[in-house]
């Protein structure tokens, strides 16, 4: 069986304190993965967490109602708008 490897050609420097590297380097010998694999499996597991709560929406079941019955209103008629859409025409000429 064939695997490719994934090509890792960007790179982050940063600086930290010893205290700080200690505790990271602990923290990876304990997950069995190296200091660098450590560091990127959790920027990127606190990454998606924080992209998913600022792109995604949350409803309550009240509002998820809300929302529901004005999709189904779309489709009504709607006199204003239609009358909006006549004087507008008659004004181009069509």
């Amino acid at each position: 069986m064939q695997t490719t490897a994934k090509q890792h050609d960007e790179r982050i420097d940063l600086r930290l304190s010893s205290d700080m590297k200690v505790l990271l380097a602990r923290a990876a010998s304990y997950a069995g993965m190296s200091l660098s694999g450590f560091l990127v499996a959790s920027a990127a597991e606190h990454a998606k967490k924080l992209v998913a709560e600022h792109e995604s929406l949350t409803l309550t079941p009240r509002d998820w109602e809300a929302f529901i019955t004005a999709l189904d209103e779309t489709d009504k008629p709607r006199p204003k708008l239609a009358a909006a859409i006549q004087r507008y025409q008659a004004r181009r000429g069509n």
